[in-house]
């Protein structure tokens, strides 16, 4: 019986298993967002918590214990400059999950881990480009069938299918 054991196995021995979730903070903190299985995303969350709040103290003491989890210097450098200066008034909860759904091959659920920032960012950052391009709008609504996207595809039982494709002669 597996009375209050915490620990998600993910199918993998111990040393996989935290190798696996060190990768997956390391490109979380790389990229900001990451699209994984909802278990591995939920094994990984406790582990980017605690990344974060060892940055937030920042001593060298602190750098090495984080580099000696990652295994990656780069993030190391990243996650000690960035995204705990980012997160300094914050006391928890640095991560969000956001479920998206079956993943098509093997109907596994999907999800986003990203940081709980990372959608201020970068809608400010949206909004501050668009005002100094802008761009002439364009109001295209056209009336299209059920299903049909606005470049010719449209989503049938079997996928999309392009029907404004020209047709190759046979050779």
């Amino acid at each position: 019986m597996r009375h209050q054991k915490q620990t998600a196995k993910l199918g993998r021995n111990g040393s996989h298993r935290n190798a696996m979730l060190a990768n997956l903070v390391c490109s979380l903190i790389k990229h900001r967002r990451v699209t994984t299985t909802l278990a591995k995303a939920k094994a990984a969350r406790p582990v980017a918590e605690k990344m974060v709040t060892l940055g937030k103290k920042g001593s060298l003491h602190h750098r090495r214990l984080a580099a000696a989890r990652l295994h990656q210097e780069d993030a190391v450098k990243i996650l000690f400059n960035e995204i705990a200066q980012e997160h300094l008034d914050r006391v928890g909860g640095y991560t969000r999950i956001v479920k998206l759904g079956t993943r098509r091959g093997d109907a596994a659920q999907t999800a986003i881990l990203e940081w709980v920032d990372a959608g201020e960012v970068s809608s400010s950052e949206a909004s501050e480009e668009s005002k100094s391009e802008e761009a002439p709008k364009v109001d295209t609504k056209e009336e299209l069938p059920r299903g049909m996207a606005s470049n010719g595809c449209a989503l049938g039982r079997r996928g999309w299918t392009v029907w404004d494709a020209p047709a190759f002669p046979r050779q």
